[in-house]
C-alpha cells in the first residue's frame, strides 16, 4: 500500500510477488539466515524511530500539532470513548503477534526451555515500550487526521510531514525493511508450525513433515507458505486485517485458558495463594481481558474466522473419524537444523 502510494506508476502486484520471493528465497536457506537478516533490520527500524522522533520533538518546538512536547492529550482527551478505543486494540493486536510465533522455533533454539520464555516475555515487552512511545510522539504531532488525504495510508504522509521529502524516501524504504523484518518471522515460524503437524501426522508427513537434505528446512512448507501469501494480489488491508485479528484473539485466548488447563488442572498446581493466583486468576483475567475485545470485534473479522474456523472443524472431525483420536505427538525425528 504504502510503495503504491509512493510509487503509484509501478502495478502493486509487482510489489507483492517480489516480496514474497525474497521472503521465500531467504527462509528455503537457513533459519540463521533469517535470524541475521531480522537483527539488522530491527537495527534499522530503531535507528529510524529515534530519528523519527527526534523531528518529531524538533517540529513541536517550532509550534507544529499540539507546541509541545509534555502533554497528557495522546492519553487523556474529551474526544475519546472507550468502545473506538476497544475496537482498536482487536486491530492493535496484530503487532504483538510476533511474540508467540517465538515458540515455533524452540527446537532451533540451544537451552530453549530457558530462552524461550524469556523471549516470549521481552519481546512483548519491547514491542509495547516502542509502539506507546512511537504512539505518543505521533499524537502530539497530528491531534487530528484532518491533515491527511487518505487516513487509510497515511504514512507517507506522515513521514513528509515530518522531515520532508528526502525523509520520507528513507522512511518508506524502512518501513520495507521492517515489513520485510515481519515477513521473514511470520513465514519461518508457520512454515515450521506446518512441519511440526505434518511430523505428529495432523497433515500428511511425506509433505509437510519433508526437511531438505541440504538446507535442513522445511522446504515444502517455506513454498506453500509463498504461494498462499501471493493471495495478498486480491485481498485488500481491511479483509486480510479482520481474518488476522480473529485468529489473534482465537490464539490469545487459548494462551491463557491453557495456563490454567495445564498447570492448575492437570498438574494440581493450586494448593497455595501463590498457586492461585498464578495459575487460575492472572489466566482467567487474561481471557477475560481478550474477551472484551471478542465483544467488539468487526463482524467481518467474525464472519471470515467463524468461515475459517468451520473449515478446520471439519478437519479435525475428519481425523477423529480417521484415526479414532487426534493424532499425538510422537517424538523428534528429523529436527530443523540451526544452521
Amino acid at each position: 500500500i504504502y510503495l503504491s502510494a509512493l510509487f503509484p506508476e509501478v502495478p502493486p502486484w509487482v510489489w507483492v510477488v517480489t516480496f514474497v520471493a525474497i521472503l521465500t528465497a531467504a527462509n528455503l536457506k537457513s533459519v540463521n539466515l533469517v535470524a541475521n537478516f531480522n537483527t539488522l533490520f530491527v537495527l534499522v527500524q530503531i535507528s529510524i524511530m529515534v530519528v523519527f522522533i527526534f523531528l518529531v520533538v524538533q517540529g513541536l518546538h517550532k509550534g507544529e500539532g499540539v507546541g509541545t512536547v509534555w502533554s497528557l492529550q495522546p492519553f487523556i482527551s474529551e474526544n475519546a470513548h472507550l468502545i473506538p478505543i476497544i475496537t482498536g486494540a482487536t486491530i492493535v493486536c496484530f503487532s504483538f503477534l510476533g511474540f508467540d510465533a517465538v515458540t515455533t522455533l524452540s527446537e532451533e533454539t540451544p537451552d530453549a526451555a530457558r530462552v524461550i520464555p524469556k523471549a516470549i516475555f521481552l519481546t512483548a515487552v519491547y514491542g509495547g515500550v516502542i509502539f506507546i512511545a512511537a504512539s505518543f510522539f505521533m499524537q502530539l504531532f497530528f491531534p487530528d487526521i484532518s491533515r491527511f488525504k487518505d487516513p487509510d495510508a497515511a504514512l507517507p504522509e506522515i513521514a513528509l510531514y515530518v522531515g520532508g521529502k528526502l525523509f520520507q524516501s528513507i522512511f518508506l524504504c524502512t518501513t520495507f525493511v521492517s515489513t520485510l523484518a515481519s515477513g521473514l518471522a511470520s513465514h519461518a515460524s508457520v512454515s515450521r508450525l506446518l512441519y511440526v503437524m505434518g511430523r505428529d501426522n495432523v497433515f500428511p508427513e511425506r509433505v509437510f513433515g519433508y526437511v531438505h537434505p541440504k538446507w535442513r528446512t522445511p522446504a515444502l512448507n517455506v513454498i506453500m507458505v509463498g504461494i498462499v501469501a501471493l493471495s495478498a494480489l486480491f485481498f485488500d488491508l481491511v479483509t486480510a486485517t479482520a481474518l488476522i485479528n480473529f485468529g489473534a484473539l482465537v490464539a490469545f485466548t487459548f494462551v491463557n485458558l491453557s495456563v490454567f488447563n495445564h498447570f492448575w488442572r492437570r498438574k494440581g498446581m493450586n494448593k497455595s495463594w501463590k498457586d492461585h493466583f498464578h495459575y487460575l486468576l492472572m489466566p482467567l483475567v487474561g481471557a477475560l481481558t481478550v474477551g472484551v475485545l471478542w465483544v467488539n470485534l468487526e463482524s467481518t473479522s467474525l464472519t471470515l474466522g467463524l468461515v475459517w474456523a468451520s473449515l478446520g472443524g471439519a478437519y479435525l472431525w475428519y481425523l477423529i473419524r480417521r484415526y479414532r483420536k487426534v493424532p499425538l505427538y510422537e517424538g523428534d525425528r528429523t529436527p530443523v537444523s540451526e544452521t
